[in-house]
C-alpha cells in the first residue's frame, strides 16, 4: 500500500503530513523516489538479462539521476556501498549468490536515493550467517545515509535486534504498535 501496489481498503499514508495514496508527487519530487522496497527474493525483482551493472543502472538513467559520462561511477560508489565487490558488476542475476541477490536489490534502491527503505522479508530466505551480514548492511546504511527502513517480518529476534518501533499486523490491520521492549 504504501509503494501503491496495492490499494487500501481504508485508511491512510502520511509522509511529511501529507497524504500519498493516489499522490504522484509531494510538491518536491516524486514520492517514488522518497520510499524504496528490497523485496523478499531479489531474483524475482532481478531481470536476468541483466547484469549486475545493468540493473543498478537502470534507475540512473531513467530517472536522469546522474548524467551519462557518471553512470559507472556511482554504480562503483552503489556497489561499495552495500559492501558487493565491484567485480561482479559484469556478472548476471542468475549467477549471483542470494546474499550477492540481495545486496544488488539493496543497491538499485539506493540508486534513487531514497529517504525510506521498505525492506519486505529479505532476509527470509537466507540463512543465519547472511542474514545477520545484511542486518548489519542495514544497520551501517540508516546511519551512513540517514535511511529509515521499514522492516517487514515474521521473525521476532531479527525484529527485536534490528527495529526501535513496531507494528502488529493480524488480517491486514494494525492490532499493536510501540517500542520493541513495549509490543516484544
Amino acid at each position: 500500500v504504501i509503494m501503491g501496489l496495492v490499494s487500501p481498503a481504508g485508511g491512510d499514508v502520511r509522509l511529511r503530513g501529507h497524504s500519498i495514496l493516489g499522490a504522484r508527487t509531494d510538491g518536491q519530487g516524486d514520492f517514488r523516489r522518497t520510499i524504496q522496497m528490497a523485496f523478499q527474493n531479489p531474483f524475482d525483482s532481478l531481470n536476468p538479462r541483466f547484469t549486475v551493472r545493468d540493473t543498478i543502472a537502470e534507475p540512473l538513467r531513467k530517472h536522469r539521476l546522474v548524467s551519462k559520462d557518471k553512470i559507472d561511477e556511482r554504480v562503483k560508489e552503489l556497489m561499495r556501498l552495500v559492501e558487493l565487490d565491484p567485480q561482479l558488476a559484469g556478472r548476471k542475476s542468475g549467477k549471483l549468490t542470494g546474499r550477492q541477490g540481495q545486496r544488488v536489490g539493496i543497491a538499485r534502491a539506493l540508486a534513487m536515493n531514497p529517504e525510506i527503505l521498505i525492506a519486505d522479508e529479505i532476509t527470509s530466505a537466507l540463512d543465519v550467517t547472511i542474514q545477520a551480514q545484511i542486518i548489519t548492511l542495514l544497520n551501517r546504511l540508516r546511519r551512513k545515509v540517514g535511511l529509515t527502513v521499514i522492516f517487514i517480518s515474521h521473525d521476532l529476534a531479527l525484529v527485536r535486534t534490528f527495529c526501535d518501533r513496531v507494528a502488529v499486523f493480524q488480517a491486514g490491520k494494525i492490532v499493536e504498535t510501540g517500542s520493541v521492549s513495549q509490543v516484544l
